[in-house]
């Protein structure tokens, strides 16, 4: 046993990220069951849904600032509680309404957590061993994002929605209990620093409009003046954000963090293979389904094997960041992306089965080589005191990069259907099988383009070791 580790946190830290991937997968099998149950309808429980994800967006960078001022595992605890409470409100709802406050509530705490959950996790052990860390912490989330729709789909069935989130009040209770008794707990603080309240407030203005403009839910229901409207907000609040925290004397969002290279271009390649991977998922199912006449239960199975393959890889990437760098298997990860999207383009109307299981397989191979070691790269590139940004960053670039993704594949799809039909403002359908197929192939083609920014940014990011711990 290495007794650099400190156990009892590295446990702790999975803990974290395991609760908040089955958190989110037990709520989705779930919101079927509750808009029935709550008179609601698909729009009613979405604004669930987007309420969780403003919360943990918006508040993660917020955080994970705080967590370096006041200590990451008093917040990393605090989450916990928060979570653990908020999954108490959303059991006892009774209105649709009530439920939107708690899931809102419920986000917070798990920004609180995921902001501070990868730091920790590379604060438990040696700098020599802080990939495979990261390796193990993508194996925890992933397998609660596995067990996530099991353990909802038997709290439905033999008890009742409300306990798929009572389930979750005494794990989160646990997990703050656990980091609060860890005999080898840090305590310490950042004396001397003020919080920027200006700046995070102005940041959270800035992300929650940002999500909101390129959430398709929401894009679908707005008016052209409440688009415009958050349009001008969120322009204003990024504005006065990077004006006031180039001149904050204790910036939340401090910007100097980005121009250390491993730091900056990690995140980059982050993002795009975020865009990429959301954009996959989101157009993939229309095409099993309406094109190629798969059943959803058949295609369900399909969709087992990226977080699998995601288990398994991850502690080898996390093994390869230790030994060679944290640039080799992310580039490598973005280089399977790369290929991945490049079978998307040869899709036909025809196409067997077997061609898009081989682009789900190739892009969960990149999720399993690349996350690690690029949360790796972008913790182990900034000093000990911005770790908690650090995290959130690695967080929230990933929450912003599925929005992106989801938005950006309805935009080329759109986009393309209309060049392939050419009918202007006519919106892609399956029922055009040739013309939604050659859309599809357009998107992909597009997307790979994009994805080799990624294996530029991640190939030239240095991202070896740390110079500042």
């Amino acid at each position: 046993m290495d007794t650099r580790v400190n156990y009892l946190l590295l446990a702790t830290a999975f803990l974290g990220t395991f609760f908040s991937g089955m958190g989110s997968r037990i709520f989705i099998i779930s919101m079927p069951t509750l808009a029935s149950s709550l008179g609601t309808d698909l729009i009613g429980i979405s604004w669930a849904l987007l309420a969780y994800q403003l919360s943990n967006i918006g508040f993660s960078l917020i955080f994970g600032r705080l967590s370096d001022i006041w200590g990451r595992e008093n917040v990393f605890a605090t989450g916990f509680a928060v979570f653990s409470l908020g999954s108490l409100f959303c059991g006892l709802s009774q209105t649709v309404s009530q439920l939107i406050f708690a899931r809102f509530f419920q986000g917070i705490g798990s920004a609180m957590i995921q902001s501070s959950s990868r730091a920790l996790a590379a604060e438990a052990v040696p700098q020599n061993l802080s990939g495979r860390a990261q390796g193990y912490m993508t194996t925890a989330h992933h397998t609660g994002f596995l067990l996530g729709p099991t353990v909802g789909g038997l709290m439905i069935d033999y008890l009742n929605w409300r306990w798929t989130f009572f389930f979750l009040v005494p794990i989160g209770i646990f997990g703050a209990l656990l980091t609060l008794k860890n005999p080898q707990r840090d305590r310490t603080r950042l004396h001397g620093l003020s919080i920027d309240y200006a700046g995070a407030a102005l940041l959270f203005a800035t992300t929650t409009t940002l999500v909101l403009l390129l959430d398709r839910r929401m894009l679908a229901l707005m008016s052209a003046e409440i688009k415009g409207a958050f349009a001008v907000i969120f322009t204003g609040s990024l504005l006065s954000l990077l004006i006031h925290e180039s001149k904050a004397k204790s910036p939340v969002l401090n910007l100097a963090l980005f121009k250390i290279r491993g730091f900056a271009f990690s995140a980059l390649s982050l993002l795009i293979v975020a865009i990429c991977y959301a954009l996959t998922a989101f157009l993939l199912p229309f095409y099993l389904q309406d094109v190629l006449r798969l059943s959803p239960s058949f295609i369900g199975f399909l969709f087992m094997a990226p977080p699998i393959l995601t288990i398994l890889l991850a502690p080898v990437s996390g093994h390869m960041a230790d030994r060679l760098g944290a640039s080799l298997p992310q580039t490598l990860g973005v280089a399977f992306m790369f290929l991945s999207l490049t079978v998307g383009v040869f899709f036909t109307p025809f196409s067997h089965w077997l061609l898009p299981t081989l682009m789900i397989a190739l892009s969960a191979v990149t999720n399993g080589l690349f996350n690690p070691a690029a949360s790796a790269g972008m913790l182990n590139a900034l000093p000990r005191a911005h770790r908690g940004f650090a995290s959130a960053t690695n967080h929230v670039t990933f929450g912003l990069g599925n929005v992106l993704g989801v938005a950006l594949g309805g935009l080329l799809m759109t986009a393309a259907y209309e060049h392939h039909t050419a009918i202007a403002g006519v919106s892609p359908t399956p029922e055009n099988p040739g013309a939604f197929v050659a859309a599809l192939n357009t998107t992909f083609l597009v997307t790979a383009g994009l994805s080799l920014l990624a294996l530029l940014s991640s190939a030239t990011s240095g991202s070896r070791a740390s110079a500042a711990n």
